[in-house]
């Protein structure tokens, strides 16, 4: 490539000069040698500079154009010093530089644009690409960076026939040479005329209710169906064909992907000693995930939970240089708590560490108590007495109106924390939001396993609605709450539409490859301290209030006698607890007056139904 350049650098120049500079110019040969030898030598040292000889030419895009006329600019500018000295008139060497200039950018570019033209010629005159014929639905940004992944580096298995785009102002126009074929609605003809084997979906950005619909159309066909995952997936921003995989729920229930300010979210976590708690939970470990990206100086991750911290240690320690602390520690015993706190002094508390499963709660009301009231206070209790700066409690749509131990025992966490904060320079906030698809033991593991099994697939009411989020979104809406944390709040999230269990169950025997009497459903009936459909807001939060973020609202705080919360928070402190499902209850109503169990007869008791509780946190 150096002696190429050398020789248009060269050919450059003797043109330049035999073109009429407002005169004949009487250069000698040796003064002509000495000239363009100069020019050759400075130019090939920009050429240098810029990188021109470090790129894979074949590939080169805008990008590369650029680096050339910087490079020859560079070049002209510097050659330009002697050369007024050198022709008879200051004028001659300015319009030589700058025919020089012109005709260099032409040579040395229209030289690698021919390394590039010969190359793709190259793939154009080899036999057409006989892999699986593949339909594009999506022509923006992500299906551009799809079809050029497949044809730079997959051209031999794969066969790239066009695009689908809703867009009217795209149909029949070109996308890197593909046409692009028509509207969602054209699916089956597309698929059926051009014999498509796989469509791959490529619109990261949208609703998932727009999904839901593509997918329905996909499904009609014999192609198989592949997307790229939602924007909370591809953490990093860069679209890559590793990246597509086959359709999940996640990517059908997703709403509108709620936007956050991360510079408000790194500003209270950079440079903090952050504390998790339940980090070997699914929101826990996903927590932990996200803060290490805006640079905490140490990330303390508590959990009993001995095998979720070793997991979620090993996936941290390979992608990040914050210092890691791993707590074997129960929330439930606040001199292991305090003592936590005395030798880390931790800044920002999120306290994701709970018990979650509402009829195993309802068996072992106690526990609930123990884990999801005392463990909070505790932990709350540790971030006043070391005056941590911020503590965000993981709550959940089920603390609303409850009518089972677990939500009776987040409705009390968040009554604590409200207490907590009228008495502390801490900080204090909740967060409440819905069912998270895919965490432990929730409802799409379960069906995915019945499915797997053959069936059938239980559901406990026809009628059973809930409200979802992925989990990195509810993290996401963990971590802005805490930037907005100032009085107490409970930060509730504008979850969109329910979703129905039952269609759930269908859609996910559906995206198995089985219809749904190939897999069946059964109705097992409702378990106790279930509803048929879950709230974000008590009756009293009905009025609720606006933030900065249009989705996030505040759920104004229920008054609850101190005299009351002081009462329990000593018995926490001497160990006095409910027992059995009686005393629980009697207790709850302590606080929380108007609070009553329902329980439910299940249809078909031998039946493991599922649990379509899916709040987020383990401890």
């Amino acid at each position: 490539m150096v002696v190429a350049d050398a020789i248009l650098i060269n050919a450059a120049a003797l043109l330049t000069l035999t073109l009429p500079l407002n005169g004949d110019l009487e250069v000698s040969p040796a003064s002509l040698v000495f000239v363009i030898a100069r020019i050759v030598a400075i130019r090939l040292l920009c050429h240098w500079y810029f990188g021109l000889y470090n790129r894979v030419w074949e590939y080169a895009s805008i990008n590369e154009l650029i680096s050339i006329i910087k490079a020859v600019t560079v070049g002209s500018l510097i050659s330009l010093l002697f050369m007024v000295n050198f022709l008879p008139a200051p004028y001659s060497a300015y319009s030589f530089e700058l025919i020089n200039w012109f005709i260099s950018v032409v040579l040395i570019g229209g030289f690698r644009l021919f390394l590039r033209i010969r190359q793709q010629g190259y793939h154009l005159l080899k036999t057409p690409a006989k892999g699986r014929r593949v339909l594009i639905v999506g022509a923006g940004d992500a299906g551009a960076l799809v079809a050029k992944e497949f044809k730079n580096h997959y051209q031999d298995s794969v066969n790239v026939i066009g695009f689908i785009d809703d867009d009217p102002n795209k149909l029949n126009l070109k996308l890197l040479d593909h046409n692009i074929l028509g509207a969602r609605r054209d699916i089956p003809k597309v698929v059926a005329e051009h014999q498509i084997e796989e469509i791959v979906i490529a619109m990261p950005s949208v609703p998932g209710k727009t999904i839901r619909e593509i997918v329905q159309i996909c499904q009609s066909t014999d192609a198989d169906v592949k997307i790229l995952p939602g924007v909370f997936d591809i953490i990093d921003g860069n679209v890559t064909i590793n990246q597509i995989r086959d359709v999940e729920v996640e990517d059908l229930l997703g709403r509108e992907p709620v936007q956050v300010d991360l510079d408000s979210m790194s500003g209270y976590i950079r440079g903090q000693v952050v504390l998790v708690t339940g980090a070997g939970g699914s929101i826990g470990s996903e927590l932990c995930r996200q803060l290490v990206h805006f640079d905490p100086e140490k990330l303390l991750m508590l959990d009993v939970n001995e095998n979720g911290i070793y997991e979620i240690l090993l996936d941290l320690r390979e992608q990040t240089r914050v210092e890691l602390v791993p707590l074997i520690k129960n929330v439930q015993d606040f001199y292991a708590i305090h003592r936590v706190f005395q030798e880390y002094k931790p800044d920002v508390i999120f306290h994701a560490a709970a018990h979650k499963h509402v009829p195993l709660m309802e068996d072992n009301p106690e526990e609930a108590i123990k884990n999801n009231c005392m463990g909070t206070y505790n932990v709350a209790q540790a971030a006043n007495i070391h005056n941590a700066k911020r503590f965000v409690l993981v709550s959940t749509d089920k603390a609303v109106n409850p009518t089972s131990v677990m939500g009776a025992s987040k409705r009390i966490a968040e009554i604590l924390i409200q207490y907590l904060n009228s008495v502390s320079n801490t900080h204090f906030v909740g967060v409440r939001f819905g069912n998270v698809l895919g965490s432990k033991g929730s409802v799409v593991p379960l069906f995915k396993k019945q499915i797997a099994a053959g069936g059938p697939v239980t559901v406990t009411h026809e009628e059973m609605v809930r409200y979802f989020m992925t989990i990195p979104e509810a993290v996401q809406l963990i971590i802005q709450a805490g930037a907005f944390a100032s009085d107490g709040e409970i930060f509730v999230l504008d979850m969109g539409e329910p979703v129905k269990i039952m269609d759930l169950a269908k859609t996910l025997i559906r995206l198995s490859g089985f219809e749904v009497d190939d897999i069946g459903i059964v109705i097992t009936g409702m378990r106790p301290g279930e509803k048929l459909y879950e709230e974000l807001l008590t009756t009293e939060e009905v009025r609720s209030n606006p933030t900065k973020h249009e989705r996030i609202f505040i759920a104004p705080p229920t008054p609850v006698e101190q005299e009351v919360i002081t009462g329990i928070i000593q018995e926490f402190m001497m160990g006095s607890f409910p027992a059995g499902p009686v005393e629980t209850e009697a207790w709850i109503q302590r606080i929380l007056p108007d609070f009553q169990l329902v329980r439910h007869a299940p249809v078909v008791p031998e039946l493991e139904p599922a649990d379509t509780e899916a709040a987020s946190t383990t401890e």
